[in-house]
């Protein structure tokens, strides 16, 4: 509601405003200091003589420097459009059992897919004395420091029912009378 009043405001006798602020003479601007004024510099005959005078230590200096430059040589690119990785990495078969459908299939050594690293967080979790750092890291090619971070630091979430409170049960039909 309070933008409908201002708005109201705002808007109020706006094109006889804006005509008003359009017919006003433009103001003066105030003068300039006398050296910002290119047009004397240019006129000065001392300053221009300065600018063309050719200064001989200068045109020394200038003879002195020499400036070699070289392309690096044009290599060919085949077009073919596929993308080759420079180093072969070492690929493996993940480890999926039942979760197969859900994530890739090849993964490479060093790295675990999200489902892998769901499964072996469950299963330490279940059986920590099975399912040891040592075990997780020889069984998914992991190096021991990144699996301690990993089972230190990523839990995963565990579903917990309550049981159910019974329901108090009325004993009496009779209404309660308001006072």
């Amino acid at each position: 509601m309070g933008g409908r009043v201002t708005r109201v405001f705002r808007n109020f006798n706006v094109e006889n405003r804006a005509s008003r602020e359009i017919s006003k003479e433009k103001p003066t601007p105030a003068p300039r200091h006398r050296t910002a004024r290119l047009d004397t510099v240019a006129d000065s005959p001392e300053i221009k003589e300065k600018v063309l005078r050719k200064d001989d230590r200068f045109l020394t200096l200038l003879r002195d420097v020499y400036v070699e430059s070289r392309d690096p040589p044009v290599q060919v690119k085949d077009g073919g459009g596929e993308h080759f990785p420079s180093k072969q990495e070492e690929k493996r078969l993940t480890k999926l059992g039942h979760l197969e459908a859900l994530d890739v299939k090849k993964v490479s050594k060093g790295k675990i897919s999200l489902v892998e690293a769901l499964t072996l967080l469950n299963n330490h979790k279940i059986q920590p004395q099975i399912w040891t750092a040592e075990k997780i890291a020889a069984e998914y090619s992991l190096e021991l420091k990144e699996v301690n971070s990993l089972l230190e630091f990523f839990i995963p979430f565990t579903v917990l029912e309550f049981p159910k409170k019974p329901k108090k049960v009325i004993t009496s039909h009779e209404p309660k009378k308001l006072r």
